[in-house]
């Protein structure tokens, strides 16, 4: 067994199983798994999927997920944890709000469903080569490190984002064959808090649409209407701040386009069915959650 760590804001884990055993430490926002040797099945949610040496996954802030090992596995464990997204992180010289809109457009886009994330060889073959000299790297650990493991890092969300585009993550859209649906959910994400690209008449004609039909159609493919669905995209990138980031109200408020705290506030107890402050004392989140997980595996 082998375990590699960088000091915070990330950690680096390189480890060989031949059994699955329950981390005693939560991932709060998520972790790229990259599969180095061995086979066997992923789960998340109960769902499963077969994996083999290269592949590559997300893990999501669930307790519900775990790996049935066949063969013995090295798996590399890549964890952005939440003080990478907080103000004074020592040696870090980042735009810490770009940053956290790139992950947090990850985490809350990205379905928590099994499955390889990555969906072009070539892709993988990028992921693979900046993994290694993450590895590298933090063997040899040094007070340069972190800043060239923070670029490299930098490339392996800018992977991750361009192949959750490239596949069939957005919540629902599995479900339908209309490309348009599809490519919506991507723009409404995308511009979440651009609540002037989201209004009717720039939908319909970003698509071609009448703008009497929009509403309708959106309805009809994803079963919610276009206004909930928007609200409860904001709600998860409020979570997503609440729990990892240390924004304020006011400026979470600010950014996702809600009139005041008040109502930022109103707004998560309606969808959450908790407060703010009660939701930050759990440490758990409500809205991001694709469904409820009964057991802990």
């Amino acid at each position: 067994m082998q375990v590699l760590e960088a000091h915070k804001p990330f950690e680096i884990q390189e480890i060989e199983l031949t059994d699955w055993k329950q981390r005693p430490v939560k991932n709060n926002f998520f972790e790229l798994v990259l599969i180095k040797e061995g086979s066997g099945t992923q789960c998340i949610n109960y769902n499963h999927y077969p994996y083999t040496k290269d592949s590559v996954f997300l893990l999501p802030p669930l307790k519900c997920h775990s790996f049935t090992i066949t063969r013995p596995t090295r798996f590399v464990f890549l964890k952005f944890t939440d003080s990478f997204f907080k103000k004074g992180s020592r040696g870090m010289h980042i735009d810490r709000n770009e940053w956290f809109n790139e992950a947090a457009y990850i985490l809350s886009n990205y379905n928590q469903l099994p499955g390889d994330i990555i969906k072009t060889d070539l892709d993988r073959q990028h992921l693979q080569n900046l993994v290694t000299m993450i590895l590298q790297e933090s063997r040899s650990y040094e007070r340069e490190s972190v800043q060239l493991i923070t670029s490299l890092m930098t490339s392996i969300l800018e992977l991750l984002i361009r192949n959750i585009k490239k596949g069939s993550y957005y919540e629902m859209a599995q479900k339908v064959s209309d490309e348009r649906i599809t490519k919506m959910l991507a723009y409404i994400n995308e511009h979440i808090d651009k609540p002037e690209l989201l209004k009717i008449d720039n939908l319909a004609k970003t698509f071609m649409m009448s703008p009497t039909y929009v509403s309708e159609y959106f309805r009809k493919q994803v079963k919610i209407s276009l206004r909930e669905y928007i609200i409860k995209a904001k709600l998860k990138l409020v979570e997503i701040r609440l729990l990892n980031s240390d924004f304020t109200l006011s400026e979470i408020a600010d950014d996702l386009g809600f009139t005041d705290v008040s109502h930022l506030s109103k707004t998560f107890k309606r969808y959450a069915g908790t407060s703010i402050r009660e939701f930050k004392n759990n440490g758990e989140y409500m809205i991001l959650k694709r469904s409820s997980c009964s057991a802990q595996v």
